[in-house]
């Protein structure tokens, strides 16, 4: 079984947060495309396949520029951090639609002791965000299927990092799900170790990741007139 990133990825990725700036980064440009963002790009090309499995209208692009790979410098212009570059690298795999509308997207994430991948929403437009607490309210049979499903909720987390503290207005506080409401992010992941990212069963964990992030992925992708 063929491996991508390596004990080289991390130790890049460390040295890069302790030294975040751009002097060391380009002095050590090879060891990010050698060991980051080289690997990455074959990961993403092998997955093509396993997400067709999944969905026939999501995309895994490995290309540099304008594909998958989020770019591993920060936009610093409005941002109180000025660290040129970010300490970790990211991936998402996204709906064909996504250029022309807000999509829920695969995403994977590489950090040293922070891996994961997940799929979902992350701070969606008001009109989104709105469009799928509706659809929450109007379909929470299938919303109980799709997020709270004991197989589901044992391999996967929803993110609870941003909520309201009370159901929004105009949504009923003692609906089933008002907790899933008030939800700022609808996002489900799941962490994976270290051992696992450089190991040789990286792409078969992510095949099976995937599938179990589509039926999630799918009513969010209803939610907002989407095919999956």
């Amino acid at each position: 079984m063929a491996t991508y990133f390596s004990d080289a990825t991390f130790k890049f990725l460390r040295g890069l947060a302790r030294h975040n700036d751009r002097e060391w980064f380009h002095a050590h440009k090879a060891d990010y495309e050698l060991h980051v963002r080289g690997p990455f790009q074959r990961l993403l090309t092998d997955l093509q396949p396993v997400l067709a499995q999944c969905s026939a209208h999501y995309r895994a692009e490995p290309k540099t520029v304008g594909g998958s790979l989020f770019r591993i410098q920060r936009d610093t212009r409005f941002a109180n951090d000025k660290a040129p570059y970010k300490s970790w690298q990211g991936a998402r795999l996204f709906h064909e639609r996504g250029r022309q509308i807000e999509a829920p997207s695969f995403y994977l994430h590489l950090q040293p002791g922070n891996c994961f991948v997940g799929a979902g929403l992350w701070h969606p437009q008001p009109d989104t965000l709105r469009r799928v607490r509706h659809f929450i309210l109007d379909n929470p049979g299938s919303w109980k299927a799709a997020a709270h499903d004991g197989k589901f909720r044992r391999r996967f987390d929803l993110d609870e990092s941003e909520k309201l503290t009370r159901a929004p207005r105009g949504f009923p506080d003692d609906f089933e799900y008002a907790d899933d409401l008030r939800r700022k992010n609808f996002v489900a992941l799941r962490a994976i170790d270290d051992t696992t990212i450089t190991g040789p069963r990286l792409l078969n964990t992510l095949a099976t990741d995937l599938a179990g992030l589509a039926p999630f992925t799918d009513y969010l992708c209803a939610a907002l007139d989407l095919e999956f």
